[in-house]
């Protein structure tokens, strides 16, 4: 069963930044596609951005330009650095395999960015 835990979220205003940071124990960590989900209030968890065991990137197309997904395989873990943050991506993110299911038990608490001034 995968274990993830996310971290870095926090409070910012428009225009700033956070780095979010994933701790997956997952075996064979390194073949996985990973992906950073997040989840506003009354919306549905939507995928932001995936990469490859060998690094190849995703986003969708709201944050292209803002956001840049990486790993570190030696770590096991997935980080999400956030730039020119808009109101719009406040929401709860969460990290996990690309394609897991809303009710898969391996979801982690997630972590809370709330975008205001």
């Amino acid at each position: 069963q995968a274990q993830l835990v996310e971290s870095g979220g926090g409070l910012v205003q428009p225009g700033g930044s956070l780095r979010l940071s994933c701790a997956a124990s997952i075996s064979l960590f390194s073949f996985k596609t990973m992906a950073w989900y997040r989840q506003a209030p009354g919306k549905e968890r939507e995928l932001v951005a995936s990469i490859t065991g060998g690094g190849s990137t995703n986003y969708v197309d709201s944050v292209k330009g803002r956001f840049a997904i990486s790993r570190d395989n030696v770590k096991k873990t997935v980080y999400l650095q956030m730039n020119s943050l808009k109101p719009e991506d406040t929401a709860v993110y969460y990290c996990n395999l690309l394609g897991s299911h809303p009710s898969s038990a391996s979801w982690g608490q997630g972590t809370q960015v709330t975008v205001s001034s």
